[in-house]
């Protein structure tokens, strides 16, 4: 062919080393998230909501994503690069880390605040202004989470320039950030001293374990202000984005919603089956972030938060699940190091369902564990014998590989399926978020009631958890073939 002067010469890829850094911000929102996952079930449960409508309270984060993530991602797509020295996603990450400040002190604090609108803070009575504030924070903390990682996933495939090795590889910076930040959210929350090196913290209103909390929480911040930084000053944003300059007929015109659901009419079929497993992998993660810790304190060291005598084991049962949590993202952060190997090998779709199977026997053992506690003679002191323990805190650490997973193939998969229907990444991402956030909707709403159908407890919830990760596993080994993914490649990015 003949060459034309008109030829512009190949961009230069962004180093790795700086994909890394732009990553980084996921070291602090997830450290803010691990504390929120570990502690705020049974802090909830202090503030005097009831065990079965706790997971109601989880329902402010997937319902304010369902709407939150899929506008930024949209807002940030429609933002030109030169409108903003920090271009076009880093605003929305700057903004949802300052959402997030703001909202752990809110929650922090909500106690003390609580009292300030005439709480009665007598052990056991229900602080009807401390769940109020709690509840706002509680929603502000899941607004900056979806602000914040939304755009950060959008600006990891705009660097990548739709190659979907260097796609593979930034997501799984991602999900290595993720895992430190885990690593140190649950480390902290299983630290119960806190409240010693932050005697201001302790009030008449904030017992010991509400100033541990909202210890932690000060030390999030620091952490956040840290991560953000350094992923904002960390690379420019390319002038171009690929698919994000092609639009379909009348898009401009469209209404933001209608252009989220109007996309899906362009959606192929291996666009569909990375959904369908999304929402089947999260209906099985969802019981198990909610009720992670709390199973611990509940199950197996038979405390409850509302009876005053078993306080301290259900307490103790935290610290033990937080401490479980924590060997789990050290298992998470080797996954993500070895994950683009194992993709090269094997295939990402042949990777995502043998690890949603994976998740599925480790539900089904923690319904084993469940009852062979429940059956077991403890000694007079309550405490757990040490083999239920460290059955329990192997099933913790072994879930983290397929957490890996979860939190870096979903979105490789459909940042290059998108990228190829012209789709901003921003908006990709959004929809991705819809497959996440309608499932945790669904659980959030029937969790509770389903496990006081069965007689309290969280088995039930596991048994549904259990169930949705096999099919989920089924369906990614079935519907996302190896041969595809692994040729995806050498066909140029080409899905058909």
């Amino acid at each position: 062919m003949p060459r034309t002067a008109a030829a512009a010469p190949p961009a230069r890829k962004v180093p790795l080393r700086k994909l890394l850094r732009a990553a980084s911000v996921a070291c602090g929102v997830q450290f803010g998230w691990a504390l929120q996952l570990s502690l705020l079930t049974p802090y909830v449960q202090e503030l005097g909501i009831p065990h079965a409508f706790a997971s109601l309270v989880w329902l402010c984060g997937p319902l304010s994503g369902l709407l939150v993530q899929p506008l930024v991602g949209h807002l940030s797509d429609r933002i030109a690069p030169a409108a903003s020295p920090l271009g076009r996603r880093r605003p929305f990450i700057a903004a949802g880390a300052a959402s997030i400040a703001a909202a752990v002190l809110t929650v922090g604090f909500s106690a003390d605040l609580g009292r300030i609108f005439g709480d009665d803070i007598t052990p056991g009575t229900t602080r009807l202004g401390a769940i109020c504030v709690y509840l706002v924070g509680f929603w502000l903390l899941d607004v900056g989470n979806n602000a914040t990682q939304g755009p950060c996933r959008a600006f990891l495939a705009d660097l990548t320039e739709n190659d979907p090795r260097r796609t593979r590889i930034a997501n799984a910076y991602f999900s290595l950030f993720m895992a430190l930040g885990n690593i140190l959210g649950y480390a902290t929350g299983a630290y119960s001293g806190w409240y010693r090196i932050f005697p201001f913290t302790v009030t008449p209103s904030c017992s010991i374990s509400c100033a541990n909390l909202k210890s932690a929480f000060l030390l999030d911040i620091i952490i956040l202000v840290i991560t953000t930084y350094i992923t904002v000053a960390s690379v420019q944003e390319p002038q171009t984005f690929g698919g994000d300059e092609a639009e379909h007929p009348g898009t401009e015109q469209e209404a933001f919603l209608w252009e989220l659901f109007g996309s899906f009419r362009y959606f192929t079929l291996p666009v569909w089956m990375v959904l369908i497993v999304t929402a089947l992998t999260w209906i099985g993660w969802f019981p198990f972030i909610l009720f992670d810790t709390d199973w611990m304190g509940r199950e197996i060291y038979r405390g409850s938060p509302e009876n005053p005598g078993e306080t301290q084991r259900y307490h103790d049962g935290v610290r033990m699940g937080s401490f479980g949590l924590m060997l789990n993202s050290v298992l998470l952060g080797f996954t993500s190091v070895v994950l683009e190997k194992l993709c090269r090998k094997w295939g990402a779709g042949l990777v995502w369902g043998v690890s949603n199977i994976l998740m599925a026997l480790c539900f089904v053992a923690m319904l084993v564990i469940t009852y062979v506690a429940k059956n077991m003679d403890y000694p007079p002191n309550g405490v757990p014998p040490t083999g239920i323990v460290i059955a329990s805190l192997v099933v913790f650490t072994i879930l983290g590989a397929p957490l890996a997973i979860t939190y870096s193939i979903p979105y490789a998969m459909a940042a290059s399926r998108v990228e190829n229907l012209g789709l901003g990444q921003g908006l990709a991402m959004g929809i991705l978020n819809l497959a996440i956030v309608i499932p945790q909707v669904i659980v959030s709403l029937g969790s509770g009631p389903w496990d006081q159908l069965f007689g309290g407890g969280n088995a039930p919830a596991f048994a549904v958890a259990a169930g949705a990760s096999f099919i989920g596993g089924l369906v990614a080994i079935l519907g996302l073939p190896r041969a595809r993914i692994a040729s995806s490649r050498r066909r140029g990015g080409t899905h058909r």
